[in-house]
């Protein structure tokens, strides 16, 4: 190919279909190209098909994407003329429509118009600063009513614009003009009027497809800018919608994945929409859905991401107490208890639920049944032994921490037979459980004493540069030991005191004599329990914050 040809060379104006890929797939996947090509350009094009580039070329291609687009952009007086336009299709359209209901042949000149002044308008999204004049000229509304328009294309067109136009990176250029879009938007319902769409789209068809993706893509893009949408997105019907979609007996593909990551966002932090989904029977979907995964492993990189966002969506809801109730008449605690001895891929996760479902004083009632499905022939391998991480997700630290989490909820919340049983448990084969625990317990000792030794200096810094340490300081300081592996130590430790306290006598004597032979310290654990007591605080009322503190320094005495 010749300079001169290469220098003529105009891009292309991108297909508005479904161009989209999630961030989490373009981070994940190196070789998927990304949603905005905004870098590269004609320079990098021509050397990609293996063109030399001198820079006399450079500064005359330089010098043409300029003046190119400069062309292209919109001053306001050029973009209030194409709204003009565009509303003028709007009613010819609609005008033609109720003219010849039954004679497209009348009308279909019109959509094809319109159809053509929507696509045009996709250069609006490269000027947020102007996003007002969509407001002070009521586009917003216009845009909003053509997605019940008739015509399913005019309706996808439409979605393909708002999905350009709500793209997170475009709002935060010009974050005024962005969240005066989007409160437009939500004004209009445009969460309600969305659903109300896809409902009707037919994802057997590419383009509807697509059409769904981008949908879902706005919704992502809304939530992801004003993470307060949340709640009033799933008041909608989009929580409903979602549940549908991810049990619709449909080939897997993209728009299933994209569902499940939606409605994981939703649960996220809404308690609210925890509570909405446990009330239409959600529970029951999650673990029907799951179910597939107790003795196959998912196949693709994509369904693995599917999976775990339905984990997490599961984990979600099972941080209301009003949940556990359902989750254990669903029998998801045999669900997640067969996970676990299948050592399948969901294994890992499966522990994940357990853990959420077992914590705190609402999770009694699983722990009780967990205890009489013969959970504790599940679980204890897994202490004795962590299992390998999977390639994807959990690392060992977690699998362990979520391991000691379910044994200590069970001594917590236990009684009777169920408690006596899980006590003979640290007896058992010459008390090798409670050498485990005293492993445990100087493993993460070693990384707390490490981290404390690396604050220490960092104290020192700060006082030598005369700042201050004020609370804040100490609450990230305490955060930074938590993720060293204070919080694993802490449920090690009170397992220690449980089992020490309740247990047969020789569960004492057993740790005695390891500390001595290994310089451990009574003095040590009393300390660290001590400050779990004092920073406990996840319970919902005083009352109970208190009794907590009093029983774990109780059991501190008494060790």
């Amino acid at each position: 190919m010749e300079v001169e040809e290469l220098l003529s060379f105009k891009i292309d104006k991108p297909n508005t279909g479904n161009t989209l890929k999630r961030k989490k797939y373009e981070i994940n996947d190196e070789n998927s190209a990304p949603r905005s090509k905004k870098k590269g350009g004609i320079v990098g094009q021509i050397q990609a098909i293996g063109a030399e580039v001198t820079d006399d070329d450079k500064a005359k291609i330089a010098r043409m994407v300029e003046e190119q687009t400069e062309g292209d952009l919109l001053d306001e007086t050029s973009l209030k003329k194409l709204l003009l336009q565009f509303e003028k299709k709007c009613y010819k359209n609609q005008e033609m429509r109720i003219k010849f209901p039954d004679l497209p042949e009348k009308f279909m000149e019109s959509e094809v118009e319109l159809n053509d002044v929507i696509q045009e308008m996709h250069v609006i999204g490269t000027i947020p600063e102007f996003y007002q004049v969509l407001i002070d000229l009521n586009t917003v509304q216009s845009l909003l009513q053509l997605l019940a328009h008739e015509n399913t294309d005019i309706a996808i067109a439409v979605v393909d614009l708002l999905q350009e136009l709500t793209d997170v990176d475009t709002l935060n250029e010009n974050e005024d003009g962005g969240t005066a879009l989007i409160d437009a938007l939500l004004e209009g319902q445009i969460v309600a009027v969305l659903v109300q769409n896809i409902e009707r789209l037919d994802e057997t068809v590419k383009e509807e497809a697509d059409g769904v993706h981008n949908t879902l893509a706005i919704i992502e893009n809304i939530t992801e800018f004003r993470p307060d949408v949340c709640h009033e997105a799933a008041q909608q019907g989009l929580l409903q919608w979602l549940l549908k979609r991810i049990k619709a007996k449909m080939p897997f593909d993209d728009n299933k994945v994209y569902a499940s990551e939606i409605l994981a966002i939703l649960l996220q932090n809404t308690d609210e929409n925890r509570l909405l989904l446990g009330d239409i029977d959600g529970i029951d979907v999650l673990l029907s859905q799951l179910s597939a995964y107790k003795r196959h492993d998912p196949t693709t990189k994509e369904e693995i991401e599917y999976m775990e966002n339905l984990f997490n969506s599961l984990c979600s809801c099972l941080m209301v107490p009003n949940n556990r109730n359902k989750f254990l008449k669903g029998e998801g605690l045999q669900l997640m208890n067969l996970m676990l001895r299948e050592k399948r891929m969901s294994r890992n996760s499966g522990l994940k639920v357990l853990n959420h479902a077992m914590t705190g004083s609402e999770g009694a009632d699983n722990c009780q049944k967990f205890i009489d499905i013969l959970g504790l022939r599940t679980i204890f391998p897994l202490y004795m032994k962590t299992p390998k991480p999977n390639k994807e997700g959990h690392t060992k630290d977690e699998i362990e921490e979520h391991v000691v989490s379910v044994i200590a909820s069970l001594l917590k919340n236990c009684q009777g037979t169920q408690r006596q049983r899980l006590l003979n448990k640290f007896t058992e084969n010459d008390h090798e459980k409670v050498e485990r625990l005293l492993e445990l317990h100087l493993k993460y000792l070693d990384r707390v004493r490490s981290c404390d030794n690396e604050i220490e200096q960092e104290k020192l810094r700060y006082k030598k540069q005369g700042l201050p340490i004020d609370s804040d300081l100490d609450d990230e300081f305490y955060l930074k030991r938590l993720d060293a592996g204070l919080f694993t130590l802490q449920l090690v430790d009170y397992i220690m005191l449980e089992v020490c306290s309740s247990g047969e006598p020789s569960i004492k004597q057993r740790v005695m004599q390891i500390l001595n032979m290994r310089g451990g310290s009574v003095k040590a654990i009393r300390y660290i329990m001590r400050e779990y007591a004092g920073n406990i605080g996840d319970a919902k009322d005083d009352n109970t914050q208190e009794a907590e503190q009093d029983r774990i320094l109780k059991l501190v005495d008494q060790f």
